[in-house]
């Protein structure tokens, strides 16, 4: 009988790959959400409208963020956006201070949250934002939805000289896109970023220059999860029939070659 370990180092070596090549691919980061709450080793809740300093997020969200919207559930990170008492409440989470890293393989597997106005997303944005503020941070957009444009999948990039407008993004028609699970992936590299859906290229920046106005992508970032509701991306309707709306995470994962 042939050994497991020994056919898979055939079957790449057929393919034209090294065994040390694979085993140079390290894990930097994981979540499969099996537990039974957030594991707050690595993530953190954003809470509140963002005032005083960026009231609606900076974008005239309506959404105000609150723990109690964000659960650990069979084995899935579960986001609920909701109207309440004439207030629409919804979660968020980030890695900032905790899990930032430089490059890799970025992907989250997800089934979105649907319905006019409401707005979920897998992001990042660079880990000196406090310091040099947006858009000098940078920021990646994996995946983002808009209930008021169906079966579209935005891939965006944010930079300095793109003044924080969307610039540098591609809209995807995705058949069934809001129909079950399906995988978000970014490469991040020193030189492009290129994003995938469902392991199918959807989107490659290349910039015109190598500097901060252009790649502000050349240093550490973290990973954010959230539904936003309404604003100047999620539409200014709001179909308030659509409550409550989730958002299921499978998992998330970071690699680097």
């Amino acid at each position: 009988m042939i050994k497991k370990g020994f056919a898979t180092a055939i079957m790449l070596l057929f393919l034209g790959m090294s065994t040390s090549a694979i085993a140079q691919e390290k894990l930097i980061f994981e979540d499969d959400f099996n537990g039974d709450s957030l594991d707050m080793s690595s993530w953190n809740y954003e809470e509140g409208d963002g005032c005083p300093n960026l009231c609606g997020w900076g974008n005239n969200e309506r959404q105000i963020y609150d723990r109690n919207y964000v659960e650990v559930r069979d084995g899935k990170l579960v986001i609920t956006a909701v109207k309440e008492d004439g207030k629409y409440y919804s979660g968020k989470i980030n890695t900032k201070d905790k899990v930032e890293f430089k490059y890799g393989e970025i992907e989250i597997r997800a089934k979105l949250g649907t319905g006019k106005g409401v707005w979920p997303a897998f992001w990042m944005l660079g880990a000196d934002v406090e310091k040099v503020s947006w858009p000098a941070s940078g920021e990646i957009d994996i995946l983002e939805y808009v209930g008021r444009e169906p079966g579209m999948v935005f891939t965006s990039l944010h930079t300095p000289a793109s003044h924080g407008e969307t610039m540098n993004t591609k809209k995807t028609r995705i058949e069934g896109i809001e129909d079950g699970y399906h995988t978000y992936r970014a490469v991040w590299t020193e030189d492009f970023i290129e994003f995938f859906v469902d392991g199918k290229q959807v989107y490659k920046f290349t910039p015109q220059e190598y500097d901060e106005e252009h790649y502000p992508f050349r240093k550490d970032f973290y990973l954010l999860v959230n539904m936003a509701i309404g604003g100047n991306f999620g539409g200014p309707e709001v179909d308030d029939s659509i409550f409550p709306v989730k958002y299921y995470i499978d998992y998330i994962k970071v690699t680097q070659i």
